[in-house]
């Protein structure tokens, strides 16, 4: 988690955008939420699997993509690509 907010600080130096996939940490990482929130920079929460249909509860909230101007999930490593595109049209 530690080394995630590291390199969310060091990105808004560098990048012009942020595309993360927080796997677990999404679901009670209050801390990445913070970070997203404290950096200049757009950033898109990416899921590979629909988070939306797990079994658990919890398990289908996201507490950081809250911090971020959209999430995308549910279509496989294609995601990637659409959070690419999304940035590039938020910038």
């Amino acid at each position: 988690e530690g080394e995630i907010i590291d390199k969310l600080h060091e990105a808004s130096d560098i990048f012009d955008g942020v595309v993360i996939n927080p796997g677990a940490f999404s679901h009670y990482s209050y801390a990445i939420y913070d970070a997203i929130k404290s950096i200049n920079i757009n950033c898109v929460e990416v899921h590979i699997s629909n988070i939306h249909q797990r079994q658990e509860e919890f398990r289908k909230k996201s507490v950081t993509a809250g911090a971020c101007i959209g999430q995308i999930s549910g279509f496989g490593f294609y995601g990637y690509i659409l959070a690419i595109n999304a940035l590039v049209n938020s910038i």
